[in-house]
């Protein structure tokens, strides 16, 4: 009887359907409600940013318009791209993207607010 059964179904067979480990399946459902909260709260920084636009703030008015869209595409990826429900190796990834815009950030708001000293 062992060998019928090895012959029709090998060890190493990939499992069917509805078989084998299903923890990489997990899916976080979220509500219409949460979507819809977020979509007010990127409107809402749509319409700062655009109010921010008609302010003088002298420099600092790219820092502001850079924190607002910062903001805003931290919602996004947060919500829409479902990496709140994400594993830890996901976040650190997006960690790791953040920490290098701001470098990046730091480095040339520097050079841009410099440039202004010799004209003071």
């Amino acid at each position: 009887m062992a060998e019928h059964k090895a012959l029709h179904e090998p060890e190493n067979a990939p499992p069917q359907p509805g078989q084998g480990d299903q923890d990489h399946i997990e899916h976080h459902i979220v509500q219409p409600g949460l979507y819809l909260m977020v979509f007010l709260a990127l409107m809402c920084g749509t319409a700062l940013t655009t109010g921010m636009a008609f302010v003088n703030l002298g420099i600092f008015n790219p820092i502001i318009a850079l924190v607002i869209a910062c903001t805003k595409a931290m919602l996004v990826i947060l919500f829409f791209m479902h990496i709140k429900y994400s594993s830890k190796l996901t976040k650190l990834t997006l960690a790791s993207g953040f920490f290098t815009l701001l470098i990046l950030l730091t480095l040339t708001l520097s050079d841009y607010i410099s440039r202004a000293w010799g004209l003071w």
